[in-house]
């Protein structure tokens, strides 16, 4: 009698995700029209003086004009970790917001003009078209307030998404960017990219007056 040989779980799966993915829409994710890269510290944490922190790969929607909505992964690999969401409004709708509330959001205002914050280019996108449609993100996402919760801490070692979520924040300040050199110099040493020159190129970007609550 023949041997029937089992199919390994993670082949099976793939094969079941494959099937399905030709049969079922995701209209949702094809909104998906932004990929943002950077990194998140801990909020309460910080505001203890201690900058821990993880890099944040953002895929990003616009729901409308004043709203737009994030999906944090852990990396920018096929078997990424979904790991939190950020939501970002900019400031006339932040204003509008009780004073408990703000607490909770965050200005981007340090993480663009630090050339931190990027967008990695496609492969086959030309370098100076690219670095132009970055700047113009950038532009935009400068005057933008953030609402971000991780629910997963993968840079703790955790295998699962374990206990309550966290808040987390964005680099205000250099002092607090000093922690993260070894990260950054290594994030833009994988994408080809010089955060330093990024900065030097945003120095035009005008920053709206961050509400006094930041």
């Amino acid at each position: 009698m023949e041997t029937i040989k089992k199919v390994p779980a993670a082949v099976g799966t793939t094969m079941q995700e494959g099937a399905q993915s030709m049969i079922q829409e995701f209209k949702p994710l094809k909104n998906v029209c932004e990929f943002l890269n950077a990194f998140h510290i801990y909020a309460e944490e910080a505001s203890q003086g201690v900058t821990r922190f993880v890099e944040a790969n953002h895929y990003c929607s616009h729901v409308r004009k004043d709203l737009r909505q994030c999906l944090i992964y852990d990396s920018n690999k096929s078997d990424a970790r979904l790991i939190g969401v950020e939501y970002m409004i900019p400031k006339h709708v932040y204003e509008k917001l009780d004073p408990e509330e703000q607490k909770l959001w965050h200005s981007h205002e340090f993480e663009v003009k630090s050339g931190m914050l990027m967008l990695p280019k496609p492969a086959n996108m030309p370098q100076a078209a690219w670095e132009a449609a970055e700047l113009s993100a950038m532009h935009e996402v400068v005057g933008l307030y953030g609402k971000t919760w991780h629910f997963w801490q993968v840079d703790r070692g955790d295998e699962l998404p374990l206990g309550q979520p966290v808040l987390m924040g964005s680099l205000l300040t250099n002092e607090q960017s000093t922690d993260l050199k070894p990260a950054i110099a290594a994030r833009d040493e994988e994408h080809g990219i010089d955060s330093k020159e990024k900065a030097k190129a945003r120095e035009g970007i005008q920053v709206p007056e961050i509400h006094e609550s930041k």
